[in-house]
């Protein structure tokens, strides 16, 4: 058995090449790519996308959220560099040298920790807060080289770059822009106090998808694509230079169908009963699996190429759906619960979030499958 046919995912490579082909094109000469392979690849299965990055498109940058990502990608045989963007207890120090990953650095105390429990150079990235109030050095730009500097004085730790983050670059409104030009001038300005202190700095980088795609922050060595490399966009709300092509389609398959009568309630709840003779499609995928159970009586599927709206609430392992319309459906069909038409930008309209978390909600149980 290759895998249950209950509900999958299948991981199309050749969206992948596209997504990345397209997004290169944007980017400056000197900026290289840093794939942001964190959850799993945003849910769509490091095993299958990453050794094809390195190997197909010969990246060498990857960016994940925190050590266990990073190991799992040396044990695949991933080569390069592999940055922690989270944090590490400083205790696994030596960890982070055995396995040769660097780590994310957000302010001075915290470097100190890592120095002291480091037996040899601990490689870090130097986070800083230009705006996004998450992580990072903070104060003044002459304050945050100033920091910068002291950790970079530390002797178990080698300060390869800095980083910072976008928060807006994907927005729509003037402000956004104001907003993204601003961090990329504090940024540049940390850069140039630094090299003012004789400090070199192997990477400077801020491009994130957005800030790639839009052209913010160039001087950048590095862009960490993120969510257009699975092929969707930093907001749907504006337009991107090409259209990515979604990685990851959804499906489960019918486990039964069945005629109903006018007045027959549907799954938990009885929040939908049926206004006239029906029939219903029980569909085998549910919130365990990460289908949100926010599309109950409101998210559709497709079924032999028709769109089936969901009748009820979406259970833990199981949903109904209409069927009414399309003959011959019978136990064993596929059903299309998430694709380039009904994608997770669609789905997270839907649902009041957005494409990120519905294909990192996507659970371990659902097989990732290489379909070409």
């Amino acid at each position: 058995m290759e895998f249950l046919k209950r509900c999958w995912a299948e991981i199309s490579l050749s969206a992948v090449n596209y997504n990345v082909t397209e997004y290169k094109k944007l980017l400056p000469a000197e900026t290289e790519l840093m794939c942001v392979v964190k959850a799993s690849c945003y849910g769509h299965g490091d095993s299958i996308i990453v050794p094809y990055l390195q190997k197909v498109h010969g990246v060498r940058y990857f960016a994940v959220s925190n050590i266990i990502e990073g190991i799992r990608l040396r044990d695949m045989g991933i080569k390069g560099d592999i940055l922690i963007l989270g944090y590490t207890p400083p205790e696994l120090a030596d960890e982070l040298i055995k396995y040769d990953i660097l780590q994310a650095c957000t302010e001075l105390p915290y470097a100190r920790e890592l120095d002291r429990n480091a037996h040899g150079k601990v490689r870090l990235h130097g986070a800083v807060d230009t705006g996004m109030t998450r992580i990072g050095v903070h104060g003044t730009a002459q304050q945050q080289a100033d920091e910068l500097a002291e950790i970079s004085s530390l002797p178990n730790i080698e300060l390869e770059g800095i980083f910072t983050h976008f928060s807006s670059a994907d927005g729509i409104h003037s402000s956004d822009e104001e907003y993204t030009g601003m961090q990329a001038e504090r940024f540049f300005q940390v850069k140039q106090l630094l090299e003012e202190k004789g400090i070199t700095l192997k990477h400077a980088h801020i491009k994130n998808s957005a800030g790639g795609a839009y052209g913010y922050g160039d001087g950048s060595t590095l862009a960490r694509l993120g969510i257009i490399l699975y092929g969707l966009y930093p907001d749907p709300a504006k337009p991107l230079p090409f259209k990515p092509k979604p990685v990851m389609t959804l499906k489960a398959v019918v486990s039964q169908v069945k005629e109903i009568d006018e007045g027959t309630a549907v799954s938990y709840g009885r929040t939908f009963v049926s206004d006239r003779r029906m029939k219903l499609a029980t569909v085998t995928a549910g919130y365990a699996d990460g289908y949100p159970r926010a599309l109950s009586n409101k998210g559709e599927v497709i079924i032999h190429g028709e769109k089936c709206r969901i009748c009820g609430r979406v259970c833990m392992d199981q949903f109904m759906c209409d069927v009414t319309h399309i003959p011959d459906v019978k136990p064993g069909d596929e059903v299309i619960l998430m694709n380039d038409e009904i994608n997770a930008d669609v789905i997270a309209a839907l649902t009041g979030t957005i494409g990120y978390e519905v294909t990192c909600d996507i659970t371990s149980r659902v097989p990732r499958v290489c379909i070409d």
